[in-house]
């Protein structure tokens, strides 16, 4: 009876999980039926689908470059860092407070610039800050943005998870829910809650696609040239050096890595460092992108970056980058359907859904660095 039992129990399954899959598939050639004939019968213009392509590269690559950090974190040290959001806004506005205070030396006060102008009528815009304009001073900017929040996760390690590093993932995971809530209160109250303009406005190139233009600014070149050339650093570092090497060996047994005399603490320190420092550039290009900053947007980021994490394979970097820009692609692409807003955020986790429902494991399933 109980194998019956079980033939009965799996065909259920197996039938519960084809109709899954077979709604899915019927969704999916729907949307791309319509996108066809739309673009064919003129509805949908391949210039206004471009540009949606492009921001959702544009949007993609920060995730990703976000998402590497929290996936090395979760691979090496085994938790879920739900204060990578709050470390990512941390890392902007100690970037932009090095900006400003290069681009605008003498017009204003040095207090008044480190925090990013709060005051009006001395923002970004009337420095005139931009890669054109003041290209040191972003520059600058993003390598004190990297730099700086690499140094703060360390001491955040330090004060907060390293007490702790033998209790397990889930107190550090709500040890990291406490650092998320009081970094983020602590940089209202430093940086205060006002949204401001941080850059001027740059030249742009406008790109003919068939029936219209797709225009790429300044900001959005250094935003892809600068993500690109950080993703490809780690990976010549993870897969190059010794301290990558040590870190694969640590992601894939701890206990063993500890054993064949990889100085585990050392690694974790330098995990803490590098996924902080591509944090805090993924925070300083965010707002280079969007030409604003606030004191909780990375906190309304780190769902997505959840997202693109899981859906590439939590623990891979490269899983981490390619689900960063599925996410971002898939988010903008679904504008073409939906009116933007919170509505491309459920098509992010719509995404997440339907690639977990074909691949559970994720993109890049397994757990591993590299």
């Amino acid at each position: 009876m109980s194998t019956v039992d079980d033939v009965v129990t799996r065909g259920r399954s197996l039938s519960t999980e084809q109709i899954l899959l077979i709604a899915v598939g019927i969704g999916v050639v729907l949307l791309v039926g319509d996108l066809v004939l739309g673009v064919l019968d003129g509805s949908y213009s391949i210039s206004r689908i471009g540009r949606y392509v492009m921001e959702g590269i544009l949007y993609g690559l920060i995730m990703g470059l976000a998402g590497i950090g929290l996936s090395m974190t979760y691979s090496i040290l085994n938790f879920a860092n739900f204060a990578h959001g709050d470390t990512i806004t941390a890392g902007a506005f100690i970037g932009w407070g090095g900006t400003y205070l290069i681009a605008g030396w003498g017009a204003a006060s040095i207090g008044h610039l480190a925090l990013v102008g709060p005051q009006r009528g001395l923002g970004g815009p009337q420095l005139g800050i931009s890669v054109t304009s003041t290209p040191i001073a972003i520059f600058g900017g993003l390598l004190l943005a990297g730099v700086g929040t690499a140094l703060f996760v360390v001491l955040i390690d330090r004060l907060a998870y390293k007490p702790m590093r033998g209790a397990g993932g889930i107190p550090l995971l709500i040890t990291s829910i406490g650092v998320a809530f009081a970094l983020r209160y602590i940089i209202m109250f430093v940086y205060s809650s006002q949204s401001r303009g941080t850059t001027a406005s740059v030249p742009s190139a406008d790109l003919l696609l068939v029936d219209g233009y797709v225009s790429l600014d300044a900001h959005d070149g250094t935003l892809i040239g600068a993500a690109v050339v950080l993703m490809l650093g780690v990976h010549l570092m993870l897969q190059r050096t010794k301290l990558g090497k040590a870190m694969r060996a640590m992601s894939d047994n701890k206990d063993l890595a500890l054993v064949t005399g990889i100085p585990t603490e050392r690694v974790i320190r330098w995990t803490w460092m590098i996924g902080g420092g591509l944090a805090g550039s993924a925070g300083y290009l965010m707002v280079l992108w969007t030409g604003t900053i606030d004191w909780q947007f990375g906190w309304l980021l780190l769902l997505l970056i959840f997202a693109a994490v899981i859906l590439g394979g939590i623990g891979s970097i490269y899983g981490a980058i390619v689900g960063g820009l599925v996410i971002g692609v898939s988010m903008h692409m679904s504008m073409i359907w939906l009116p933007g807003g919170d509505f491309t955020t459920i098509t992010a986790f719509l995404m997440m859904i339907l690639v977990l429902l074909i691949k559970p494991s994720g993109l890049f399933g397994g757990k591993t660095t590299a």
